[in-house]
């Protein structure tokens, strides 16, 4: 069964679900915020701190072409320019060790999604322990092999990907030596519909590719991503943010404090209650089981006396002869005395 170690967290089929806070530009540009995020991730008892690590001049040029602007009908950034929306949402690389640092004091993990080599640059020099291709980078092959290279575990997000572009990712990091791959189902929607999230996708992307499987979701709530557990998802991204009512770039489809703690305490609970394929009683029902009906003497009867519907009655707890057997036992005599409270057995008739 394959397991993926980031950190000091094993991450797989047999550990909890390992829960990624992404903060993308939820800073809103003020670094406090920023600092205010690690700690409601941290308080949240999410595993995992993940920033996107780019400038606005590595992600795209400042131009204003028609090719540049989002298109004006998308729900959350219709007609916005490209270089202005990386300017507003991007997180300054002076901010990177604060946050690394805030994150580590409080027991976090903290990695970044890279955009370039530069990006890359930074995060090894604050000795990231992993790092994230997103969506959009999948096709980024150069990319991929520079971050499979560090030997650091590799999470690849596959919204927008076909099988063909999510292949050549997994197959460029494993031809540059690394094996650590984690592969994200995700839909790049903003925010994205559950009736789009193909949840059922999931053990597909683990068995396809022999990885581990996991979501990384845009949809509202935390529905989806609980739901994903029970179709093998190990890892669960989601973005996280201190108020949706405070705005932001990605306000809309992510998560409040609460809602955050909420989704790392029902996924564990989902990924508990997977169990085993098995059908059958579970040890925990033994004193529950021990109290469903059966047949017993209900009042004192005496040697010789005819079993009948006032001397005999199926009752709780178990320990006689199973009410289906109330037919077969009427009529006949008792060969001993019983008092009131004897389990019915075929030795007393």
């Amino acid at each position: 069964m394959r397991e993926v170690r980031i950190g000091k967290h094993t991450i797989g089929p047999d550990h909890r679900p390992f829960v990624i806070a992404e903060m993308s530009g939820n800073h809103n540009g003020d670094l406090e915020r920023a600092l205010s995020i690690v700690d409601a991730v941290a308080a949240s008892g999410a595993q995992a701190l993940k920033l996107q690590t780019y400038r606005p001049d590595t992600i795209t040029i400042d131009v204003d072409l028609p090719a540049f602007r989002i298109s004006a009908d998308h729900d959350l950034w219709g007609d916005q320019n490209l270089y202005q929306l990386y300017e507003q949402a991007h997180t300054p690389w002076e901010w990177h060790e604060p946050l690394f640092r805030r994150a580590a004091d409080q027991g976090l993990v903290v990695f970044s999604s890279p955009f370039d080599p530069t990006a890359v640059d930074l995060l090894e020099s604050l000795d990231a322990p992993a790092y994230k291709i997103a969506s959009a980078e999948i096709v980024d092959l150069p990319l991929v092999e520079l971050c499979a290279r560090t030997g650091k575990p590799l999470i690849i997000s596959t919204g927008m990907a076909d099988i063909a572009e999510i292949h050549a990712a997994v197959s460029t990091a494993r031809a540059a030596g690394n094996d650590q791959l984690i592969v994200l189902g995700c839909t790049s929607a903003y925010p994205a519909s559950p009736a789009d999230s193909n949840l059922r996708g999931l053990p597909l992307l683990a068995d396809t590719f022999d990885v581990v499987a996991g979501l990384s979701d845009h949809t509202p709530g935390i529905g989806v991503p609980v739901a994903s557990v029970a179709f093998g998802a190990c890892v669960i991204e989601k973005h996280v943010t201190l108020a949706r009512s405070d705005g932001g770039v990605d306000s809309e489809f992510s998560l409040e404090p609460a809602e955050l703690a909420a989704l790392v305490t029902e996924t564990e609970r989902a990924w508990q209650a997977l169990g085993v394929a098995r059908i059958g009683p579970r040890a925990a029902e033994q004193e529950v089981r021990r109290m469903r009906r059966s047949l017993y003497v209900v009042e004192d009867v005496a040697e010789g006396d005819e079993v009948t519907r006032a001397n005999v009655r199926s009752i709780r707890p178990a320990g006689g002869l199973a009410p289906v057997e109330l037919p077969k036992v009427l009529g006949r005599t008792f060969r001993a005395s019983a008092p009131k409270g004897t389990p019915l057995t075929w030795d007393l008739v």
